[in-house]
């Protein structure tokens, strides 16, 4: 089973393009970070997307974004301008996914645009609930019947 799993953030914006038959396919970046090495280290990976991927790629992802890939690992080989033997290891993507919150792609230099009236950053959070049931049964609480 061919099957590789990454959280990590986009190091380049997507590239969409089309094949001469028109099928859309787009190549990107990951950097993942090795969380248990002593050391701060990470690992960059080749991304490529096939068709409304790709095209979601390219609409709606950015340098920096955090995403998570489900893929496969794809070799191929192939020979440099010098004439040297190039191997050459590719994440092929079978489904992508945001891994940051709306508020936190929105920063740093994205360029992402809002809706002028959105008024999000101005909303307040609401209230927790108030009821008389407890989080396990959903029947009615008395507190004069509480031992403490």
């Amino acid at each position: 089973m061919n099957k590789i799993f990454l959280s990590g953030n986009l190091t380049r914006d997507p590239e969409v393009r089309y094949t001469p038959a028109g099928k859309a396919y787009s190549k990107m970046g990951i950097a993942v970070n090795r969380p248990y090495s002593k050391e701060k280290t990470v690992d960059f990976f080749n991304l490529t997307a096939w068709d409304k991927t790709a095209e979601f790629c390219g609409k709606y992802l950015r340098k920096g974004s955090r995403v998570l890939v489900e893929g496969r690992l794809q070799t191929s080989t192939y020979e440099n301008k010098d004439g040297v033997k190039v191997n050459s290891f590719d994440i092929w993507i079978d489904n992508i996914e945001f891994a940051g919150s709306k508020r936190e792609d929105s920063g740093g230099d994205n360029n992402y645009s809002k809706p002028a009236n959105d008024s999000y950053q101005n909303r307040q959070p609401a209230p927790p609930a108030k009821n008389n049931y407890d989080d396990f049964g959903g029947e009615p609480i008395d507190p004069d019947d509480t031992p403490f």
